[in-house]
């Protein structure tokens, strides 16, 4: 039996090592791998290529983009969609763009070898050996292990949002960096657009590590997202509208972060930074508590609503050791 061939393709490298742990050891193929879409398609469009697992959340071309070509060109490969954004929809469009299953990531071992038997992919033979990539040759930054752990925790917030606001919310590549005070004024005046800002903050700690999740809004998209989720009662402030959605989103992403780095958060409550706010006075009045942080960005679309807000997750300096130390058996 001559072995299949398995394309990885997705952007981050403790991704793609993660599958390459999960795959069945007695699974006969010849595995290639690609960083994006357009990538996956330039190999594709080379040679034969039996199976795909194919992430969502990647830049220059995404996996919706993928299978949309794919389908398109009228390639042949079966494609398995292994990914953290888990909205229904998003389920629900992959299949309809001809993927064959959908597998959350992180990919549980038993689950793919589960999907891949369903498919009938799954098949042994004594003279077909399996050529994975050797797991120590793949280098695993800090970054991109902690890039990974946050696209699958905003992955879940955003289905946990989707499904109380009834929506689609696009997700983004998100950005992870460690920042002075300084260049994180710069990093977040590019969010802001212009607009003034109304910032809601909320403290969290655990095993250790401890920050700030902070969440920003544009004054000119306030008013379009309560009137989003139906809140006209006159009792009920746009105050008090941001603090609800800001608990709802801000709790959904660090219990995502808990699970995968095994600590146990506490959160504080909710609070509004600025109201109406200029960046630079955001900073301003805050810079002696940010200093030096990792600072997580993830900024959020509600498709088919002018309607954006950025998400930061800003971890004190000496989390990032203790960070580190949870995440070296994926890293190594």
């Amino acid at each position: 039996m001559t072995a299949r061939t398995l394309l990885i393709c997705d952007d981050s490298n403790m991704a793609r090592k993660q599958l390459l742990r999960a795959l069945p050891a007695d699974w006969p193929v010849t595995i290639v791998q690609a960083t994006n879409g357009l990538e996956a398609m330039a190999l594709l469009r080379q040679q034969p290529v039996d199976v795909m697992l194919l992430d969502l959340t990647m830049p220059e071309m995404d996996g919706y983009q993928v299978l949309s070509a794919v389908k398109e060109e009228g390639l042949s490969c079966k494609i398995i969609v292994v990914s953290g954004d888990v909205q229904e929809q998003a389920v629900a469009r992959v299949m309809q763009l001809g993927a064959l299953a959908f597998v959350q990531k992180p990919a549980d071992p038993d689950v793919l070898k589960a999907t891949l038997e369903r498919l009938g992919l799954l098949q042994s033979s004594p003279t077909a050996l399996a050529t994975h990539a050797p797991l120590d040759e793949v280098s695993i930054s800090f970054n991109d292990a902690f890039r990974e752990v946050i696209n699958v925790s905003m992955g879940r917030a955003a289905a946990l949002l989707a499904r109380v606001l009834g929506v689609f919310v696009q997700l983004p590549v998100p950005n992870v960096s460690l920042f002075e005070v300084g260049e994180l004024h710069m990093a977040l005046a590019d969010a802001q657009r212009g607009d003034g800002l109304t910032a809601v903050c909320q403290g969290f700690i655990g095993g250790g590590i401890a920050g700030e999740a902070l969440l920003l809004f544009h004054d000119s998209e306030v008013s379009d997202m309560a009137k989003l989720m139906h809140w006209f009662a006159k009792d009920y402030s746009e105050m008090e509208m941001l603090l609800d959605l800001s608990t709802v989103l801000i709790g959904a992403c660090l219990s995502g972060v808990a699970e995968q780095v095994d600590v146990s958060f506490s959160q504080g409550h909710p609070t509004l930074l600025g109201q109406h706010s200029s960046i630079a006075e955001l900073i301003r009045l805050n810079q002696a508590r940010w200093k030096t942080t990792l600072a997580v960005e993830v900024s959020y679309s509600i498709e088919g609503h002018d309607i954006h807000f950025d998400l930061l997750l800003l971890f004190t300096e000496d989390s990032v050791a203790l960070l580190s130390k949870k995440l070296d058996y994926l890293m190594n």
